[in-house]
């Protein structure tokens, strides 16, 4: 059995991995990087992602830094706000329950803005998210949620450019190695076990990152912690994550930690396939439903569609919606809201009618109950506050009165046909357990003492969600921690050079 050595290993193959990668490299460490993808596949679940970054800022100046190329004309018409630390942080507790590690919040929050402008000396390139974060009303744009930039082109944009980076900078990616066990020696984590095409080897490695990813793609882990029914939602992402980090620390040792029974779940096409296509990762996306209602195969609706932005609601209305009978909903529009819709509602592959009555519509939904479903039409629309002015760019207070369920936000009568109804189900993006880490990325044992050698950042650190997510906090957080673990990495394994020598 073969093997080799390098000061730093970095197992996994998306956002969080390559920023470590990176980080350990500017520190003058040997670096490689096992993705257990083939190449046309790699990226991890960021390739799949939109690319938003959610960042403290202070305005206009603050992005700037980070969209250089921002026009005069995009900034007379934009109203970029501000994200303040205490924002973040606020958004952070409320969105978890106040469940989230604060000494991990804090380390996302003061590293944000510093991370993203890292990451642009990296190779990377970002630009205001017009029409996701920010519509266009009277001329003017004002963003909301949070969320001001995202990766220019996706986050495949985004692994493209820190591959490149690797390139660059010299940094070997191994593909289509899967990890298998962690090497452990007199001083720790001393490299890792690895299958490639069948044959196995030992990569040695002074330190080892953990970066790949949650068990979201294993049907069984995910039913077994997730609960009844996780066995058949869709994933929206790769299906390379199937826990194999996680559990390689857990035999060694490690600690666990945050919520394994929750995770980030969303409304998503319901005949999707079982797992995403990187060509194509944000078709299933169905996600304008605070414009519309959304209502069971009783015909009933069972969510308030406008209790808040999108991004705090979205990542948990997955789950509510696998709760529903039969595991599926529908969402129910007008020609009111149409300019609204998100573009993945245009794209081929969704399950959608369209009538010109609502007795027509649920007719071609067949699996509505009728009756219900007309009533339910008809109560939501008489209870619309139609004195209230609709602005989608602000929690308009425009909702329901008198309702089982009352919509708080966004609530517009369903009167203007054609009308049209897209069906979903539950997607799952990642799994909220993992492992414990401290603010310097250290994977933490059972004493929470840190495990020489190891370190962890990614959608596989436990304590950051819990029952919910704030929307674009995933990819920050894989970079913050990412760079953070690789800086500590390469920092280690000096250290121990040190000592050698001495």
């Amino acid at each position: 059995m073969s093997s080799e050595q390098y000061d730093v290993a970095v197992i996994g193959g998306g956002n969080a991995a390559l920023c470590a990668a990176l980080s350990a490299r500017e520190q003058g460490a040997s670096v490689i990087v096992l993705e257990r993808a083939p190449e046309d596949k790699r990226g991890g679940n960021s390739a799949y992602t939109g690319g938003g970054f959610r960042m403290v800022h202070h305005g206009t100046a603050d992005i700037k830094k980070v969209v250089p190329d921002l026009t005069d004309d995009e900034i007379a018409r934009s109203d970029f706000g501000q994200y303040t630390a205490e924002d973040y942080l606020d958004d952070l507790g409320r969105i978890t329950q106040y469940y989230i590690d604060p000494d991990l919040a804090e380390t996302i929050v003061k590293n944000s803005f510093d991370t993203v402008q890292w990451m642009c000396g990296r190779g990377a390139r970002f630009m205001p998210n017009y029409g996701r974060q920010a519509y266009n009303v009277n001329g003017r744009f004002k963003f909301f949620g949070g969320i001001v930039i995202y990766a220019n082109g996706g986050g495949r944009g985004l692994m493209e450019l820190l591959y490149k980076s690797l390139d660059k900078h010299g940094i070997p990616v191994r593909y289509r190695t899967q990890a298998s066990e962690l090497v452990r020696g007199a001083h720790g984590v001393e490299g890792v076990r690895v299958r490639c095409d069948g044959v196995e080897s030992v990569i040695r490695a002074r330190a080892v990152v953990l970066a790949c990813g949650g068990f979201e793609a294993n049907r069984e882990m995910r039913t077994r912690y997730l609960g009844p029914g996780f066995d058949i939602a869709k994933v929206r992402g790769t299906r390379y994550n199937t826990g194999d980090g996680i559990q390689m620390a857990l035999d060694i040792g490690a600690q666990s930690y945050g919520q394994w029974s929750g995770c980030h779940s969303v409304a998503w096409e319901r005949y999707a396939a079982d797992f995403g296509d990187v060509e194509q990762p944000h078709a299933g996306y169905r996600h304008s439903y605070p414009f519309g209602i959304m209502v069971n195969s009783e015909g009933k609706r069972f969510v308030d569609e406008g209790a808040d932005f999108r991004n705090y609601t979205y990542a948990k209305y997955g789950r509510v919606v696998l709760q529903q009978p039969g595991s599926f909903a529908w969402q129910i529009f007008d020609q009111q809201v149409k300019h609204l819709m998100r573009d993945e509602y245009k794209l081929r592959g969704a399950t959608k009618v369209q009538a010109d009555t609502l007795e027509q519509l649920v007719e071609k939904m067949q699996d509505v109950h009728p009756q219900n479903f007309l009533d339910t039409m008809r109560e939501y629309n008489a209870s619309v506050k139609k004195d209230v002015s609709f602005d989608p760019n602000i929690r308009d207070g425009r909702g329901t009165t008198g309702l089982a369920i009352n919509k708080t936000n966004w609530a517009n009568t369903l009167e203007k046909p054609p009308f049209e109804a897209y069906s979903v189900g539950c997607g799952i993006t990642f799994t909220f357990g993992g492992l414990k880490i401290n603010p310097e990325s250290h994977v933490l044992d059972m004493e929470d003492a840190p495990i020489p050698g190891l370190y962890a950042a990614g959608e596989l650190v436990g304590g950051l969600y819990y029952f919910n997510y704030p929307g674009s906090t995933g990819l920050m957080a894989g970079a913050v921690f990412g760079r953070i673990a690789g800086r500590e990495a390469a920092s280690y394994v000096r250290a121990g050079a040190a000592a050698t020598a001495a």
